[in-house]
């Protein structure tokens, strides 16, 4: 989606009802809103979520979109620590019922072009990757190329496991290093060149750095798309 198309999705605002949030782990949480009959998006973009039901300073936030265009609901996976923001604070305090607004949906971090596809995914980045792979899955793996999935995540919580692992056509890799992490990333670089695609998510300083590396093996910039996740 381009940046005008953007633009306009924007001041597109809609109603979610809030449905019920479950625990991933310690510190990250899903919450579950109905979808509604008259709204899409594409796997991989994100949108505004606004609070409603509680004044607060900074009432929107972009999140991305964990689910798919195929599942019937939508879902935000976020970390919420032991002092969390306002923000956050104010999803705990939904209530099965409660309105939300969601403006969107917006960017194009989705899959355009059967090519083989590198997903780097940095802790809670795994979100995008969720909603990437499950609809590749529902459309009956439309991207035929090789998909593999390089997962980092320090804590070895990797969120999702259980589904990612039962997906089909593509190859995960669990990652807890970030020496692992560039020696996998360039290896599938030197396979695929510039034939390759590549996506990253999670952290903007791992999202920069990931990046670079692929720039130094002589990626181009038009076959990196990036996520970046701030304070998540």
């Amino acid at each position: 989606m381009g940046f005008f198309q953007d633009m306009v999705a924007v001041f597109k605002k809609r109603a979610l009802v809030f449905l019920e949030y479950s625990k991933e782990s310690k510190d990250v949480y899903t919450f579950v809103f109905e979808k509604g009959d008259d709204w899409t998006w594409k796997a991989g973009q994100h949108g505004l979520l606004t609070v409603t039901h509680k004044k607060i300073k900074t009432p929107t936030k972009p999140f991305t979109l964990a689910s798919s265009p195929s599942e019937n609901v939508v879902k935000i996976t976020t970390s919420i620590t032991d002092n969390p923001s306002d923000f956050k604070k104010a999803l705990l305090e939904l209530k099965p019922g409660t309105k939300m607004t969601i403006a969107g949906p917006l960017g194009s971090f989705n899959l355009t072009d059967n090519k083989p596809t590198l997903l780097i995914a940095g802790g809670i980045g795994i979100t995008p990757f969720r909603s990437i792979l499950k609809q590749n899955e529902a459309e009956g793996n439309r991207v035929t190329e090789q998909i593999h999935l390089l997962y980092m995540d320090s804590n070895k919580t990797y969120l999702f496991k259980d589904e990612l692992d039962a997906i089909a056509n593509v190859t995960v890799t669990y990652l807890d290093s970030r020496d692992d992490l560039h020696w996998e990333t360039e290896k599938f670089a030197s396979s695929y060149k510039d034939n390759g695609n590549y996506f990253i998510a999670g952290p903007k300083a791992m999202v920069d750095s990931i990046s670079t590396l692929l720039k130094n093996n002589n990626i181009p910039k038009r076959n990196i798309k990036k996520d970046a996740f701030y304070g998540y």
